[in-house]
């Protein structure tokens, strides 16, 4: 799809080309991400190489470093997108909002934490790798981390907005490093 949008457009504003990606390109890389989430790095470098090919596109962004890059266009990396995604689905089952009950997968800590929000969640013991990097685990630690402020929200959107401010911030807060 990159190569498609590369080929036909000739006048390459920024613009333009940051909405043709987010809406042509980017939904192939992400799509059901909670579920796939590679944690393989050079699985992850595979699917950031498109995203570093689309930011070269700029003549006047070529020299810079990739996250540069990505701040000047105002794009995350693909895999704090992922990351993201992971958090925003976790919100759901918390709230209520999606299909699965947090029940399901989930187990919330009990009150001797005193330190965070009041949604801790317990992370279950594994000791295989394809459970360890699977959803229900991975995505805990960095449940666990965010302030209370960003679980106490009510809605989806509210919710983004504390996950923007918190990426504004603490700029490696969705990296996995």
């Amino acid at each position: 799809m990159l190569g498609l949008v590369q080929r036909t457009i000739k006048h390459r504003s920024p613009d333009l080309m940051v909405r043709l990606y987010k809406s042509l390109v980017r939904p192939h890389l992400e799509y059901c991400s909670p579920v796939w989430n590679p944690h393989y790095r050079k699985d992850k470098l595979l699917l950031e190489r498109v995203q570093h090919h689309f930011t070269r596109l700029f003549d006047d962004l070529k020299n810079l470093p990739y996250f540069d890059r990505l701040n000047k266009l105002k794009l995350w990396s693909l895999e704090e997108r992922r990351n993201r995604a992971d958090l925003i689905e976790l919100f759901k089952m918390v709230r209520g909002l999606s299909s699965v009950p947090l029940q399901t997968y989930f187990q919330l800590a009990d009150g001797r934490y005193t330190r965070g929000h009041g949604w801790k969640l317990v992370k279950a013991h594994s000791t295989c790798d394809a459970r360890l990097y699977f959803f229900f685990v991975c995505v805990l630690n960095r449940w666990n981390s965010l302030p209370h402020c960003a679980v106490d929200v009510k809605t989806v959107n509210a919710f983004k907005n504390q996950l923007e401010k918190i990426q504004s911030k603490q700029m490696d807060f969705f990296m996995d490093n």
